[in-house]
């Protein structure tokens, strides 16, 4: 373990969501963004408080569960926040080593080291709480240790091989939380002193404005910034509701706001999500008419972009190209972001303006601004 990894993380294993019907979820993930299922877990498996389904599409793992009783941790979950982001877990080298430095470090425990068993072999687990209700996992497949696991995804999974349609996302670029106002600063520094990650990019609101309402935003970053979680709150606008804040009186508490999606060509992608009916947020076309000056010469048709809805933002190494999906809930909270990178290592803060002027409209459509 080094201080820029003092918890010895790899990558992030998993996302796992709590869902009212993980049945349908399923469905939508594998029709709507092209994920196949590869395991489930459930009561034909010996599950009786879970139902879980694994959804795959390249490097992305998303896990989607629901409670089996009202008494289940999840129900609880699901009854305050809706459908939502529970886990964002880690593989690690060592979950015990990583469980017991973040306890040092600070961090408050959700689950202590524990081993998970099947026919397929052993995997070691635990996990510490973040923002919200949000938990970070620590799992381990540490053959040092006698745990060598050859199954499908964790002990108590059956492999399933039900195929989706792939859209072209490969893998997880960054997880955006949001947290209430005044307490961005505080789990900065959770995830400085915590898990050794640094601050990657800041922006204060007056990087992230509109006439209604603006934001702060602090990207934490591992070492070798593989790992990116942007952390948001609400700034004061001008008698609007931030965003943040309609995003936390929904999900009634901070928690994860986006999961960005890294793909090859996002023409293609965003294409085939559309084709698929995914909707997308839209800025004004006026937005099309700026941006050869703005950005610079790019390869792609700006026409073509403008017919998409993609928005693009250069930095000093290249351009990135975004888009934002709509809220996937009936709440207004967690939604999706399409990019690709063609050497661009931020955010596309050239976009906010006009991406928040978008966003702001759609909360004005549900009486919310």
């Amino acid at each position: 373990m080094t201080d820029q990894n003092p918890l010895g993380l790899k990558k992030i294993h998993h996302i796992e969501f709590y869902v009212g019907n993980a049945k349908q979820a399923e469905f939508y993930y594998r029709n709507a963004f092209g994920f196949s299922r590869v395991a489930y877990a459930g009561l034909e498996t010996g599950h009786r408080e879970m139902t879980s389904y694994v959804m795959s599409q390249n490097r992305i793992k998303f896990v989607l569960s629901t409670p089996m009783n009202e008494n289940n941790y999840a129900a609880e979950h699901i009854r305050k926040h809706g459908d939502g982001v529970r886990d964002i877990a880690f593989l690690v080298e060592d979950a015990d080593h990583a469980y017991n430095e973040a306890i040092k470090r600070g961090a408050e425990s959700a689950s202590e080291p524990s081993d998970q068993k099947d026919k397929h072999g052993s995997v070691r687990h635990a996990a510490v709480r973040t923002y919200g209700d949000t938990i970070h996992s620590f799992i381990s497949y540490n053959t040092n240790n006698g745990h060598n696991y050859s199954g499908p995804f964790l002990p108590g999974f059956a492999e399933q091989d039900v195929e989706g349609d792939e859209v072209g996302v490969v893998l997880i670029d960054h997880i955006v939380g949001n947290v209430e106002l005044g307490k961005m600063n505080h789990w900065c520094d959770y995830y400085r002193d915590v898990m050794g990650f640094e601050r990657y990019i800041t922006f204060d609101d007056k990087d992230i404005s509109t006439e209604y309402s603006a934001l702060m935003s602090i990207v934490m970053s591992d070492g070798g910034h593989n790992i990116k979680f942007p952390i948001n709150e609400p700034a004061e606008g001008k008698g609007g509701k931030s965003q943040i804040q309609e995003y936390i009186d929904y999900y009634k508490s901070a928690g994860v706001q986006h999961v960005a999606l890294l793909c090859k060509d996002v023409m293609f992608t965003v294409q085939k999500l559309q084709d698929n009916g995914v909707e997308f947020l839209r800025v004004p076309d006026t937005y099309y008419e700026e941006l050869n000056d703005r950005v610079g010469p790019i390869d792609e048709d700006i026409d073509e972009l403008k017919r998409l809805g993609i928005l693009v933002d250069r930095d000093d190494e290249g351009y990135l190209l975004q888009i934002f999906t709509k809220p996937v809930e009936d709440r207004p909270t967690v939604f999706y972001e399409i990019l690709q990178r063609k050497g661009c290592k931020g955010f596309g803060k050239g976009n906010f303006k006009a991406l928040f002027v978008s966003i702001e409209e759609e909360q004005r459509r549900r009486g919310n601004l």
